[in-house]
């Protein structure tokens, strides 16, 4: 196991607020590259989110940055799909939130939200404060927010 000294990506997103699209591109392929080593290995992660990314070092780069916290992941078969709902809001696929089988492609869902969020500094989607019921319905509908002052 290899020691990451630098903190969670999500550190890094309070202090700098939005990143270059160059160091969001760096963080994207890394992410992407290290989900499909582990889809190769059949596992999911199931709960991608800048808290479970974590840095080498302080200075290192986004390209130091490793995927932590497997305490979702789970095994699976190409054959078969998962159907427990789990995740962390606004991270979470729609596909997981309709109750509906779903797989590896779950991952990518909330790769592309880190991503959106690397860019604006923003999350794309919204909790109204309450609950998460809201929340829950504009990322089933796929309702995200592209305020065009943040980009």
């Amino acid at each position: 196991m290899e020691l990451m000294e630098g903190g969670e990506l999500f550190d890094q997103i309070l202090s700098k607020e939005c990143f270059l699209e160059e160091e969001a591109r760096v963080a994207c392929k890394v992410m992407i590259n290290a989900i499909k080593y582990c889809h190769e290995h059949e596992i999911v992660h199931r709960d991608i989110k800048p808290e479970n990314l974590l840095l080498k070092s302080g200075d290192a780069g986004l390209e130091s940055l490793k995927i932590a916290d497997f305490g979702l992941a789970r095994l699976l078969k190409e054959d078969s799909m998962a159907q427990t709902t789990c995740g962390t809001p606004g991270y979470v696929a729609p596909e997981v939130l309709m109750q509906r089988p779903y797989g590896k492609p779950c991952d990518y869902w909330s790769i592309g939200v880190v991503t959106f969020i690397l860019l604006s500094g923003s999350p794309p989607f919204f909790e109204d404060g309450t609950d998460n019921f809201g929340l829950f319905e504009q990322i089933k509908k796929c309702a995200y927010n592209f305020d065009v002052e943040t980009w």
